[in-house]
């Protein structure tokens, strides 16, 4: 029991709430753990969101795809991410991407009206999700604000500053070449020119329709 509530008090949401306070919780509202094994869809693009949920063990792999666009994005998150709690409120309440296991993973997911209980019974939790949502959009609004130029090595920047999750590991571009061009607002030439600079600095390697991020910090640092 007690690995449960130190599961709880290291993700994201949960963090400076007291045990005792979490243990009274837990006796109130519905904790729902779940076990997905390798491959499971654990939602899809497109579907609502209709609870918080966090990853307690193993890896998710998310995907968001350009609709349009033979364009999509792959990258990894881990125990303790929680996954889009952005998406659970505002005026559209859709996950933006999919999401995976990768091998055998744990979730806890909690109904949104039960989140509401959570968060309106301590502050913290209050302080908390509102710290996270506000640290995203800063986030956003800072890489888009810090443009200098508006090069393709920029805008590519940026695109990933706004799209990788913090903390995410494996981050992949897979993509057909002219798609990518014309997302990037660009001709295939320079696109290229670019990504071999990003590969001679050693922030990315890539080949004809796969990208990989290998240094997501030194990729942002371009334009922050």
């Amino acid at each position: 029991m007690n690995s449960m509530y130190e599961q709880l008090m290291q993700l994201p949401l949960f963090q400076g709430v007291s045990t005792e306070k979490i243990t009274a919780l837990v006796e109130k509202l519905p904790f729902h753990f779940l076990k997905f094994h390798n491959g499971d869809q654990i939602f899809a693009a497109g579907d609502p969101c209709t609870h918080i949920r966090f990853i307690v063990s193993g890896q998710v792999s998310i995907e968001t795809q350009w609709r349009r666009l033979r364009v999509s994005m792959t990258q990894t998150l881990t125990t303790p991410h929680v996954l889009a709690a952005e998406c659970l409120f505002g005026r559209k309440t859709v996950y933006p991407y999919t999401a995976v296991a990768q091998g055998s993973c744990g979730i806890l997911q909690l109904l949104k009206s039960d989140y509401i209980k959570m968060v309106s019974s301590d502050k913290v939790f209050l302080f908390n999700i509102l710290n996270y949502l506000s640290s995203g959009s800063q986030r956003n609004t800072a890489s888009i604000l810090a443009t200098r130029d508006g090069s393709v090595a920029e805008r590519f920047a940026m695109l990933m500053d706004l799209l990788a999750v913090s903390g995410a590991t494996d981050i992949k571009l897979h993509y057909k070449q002219k798609d990518l061009s014309a997302l990037l607002g660009t001709q295939r030439t320079t696109l290229i020119a670019t990504l071999d600079k990003l590969s001679d600095q050693g922030i990315i390697e890539y080949d004809s329709n796969e990208l990989s991020v290998l240094d997501i910090q030194g990729l942002i640092s371009t334009i922050r």
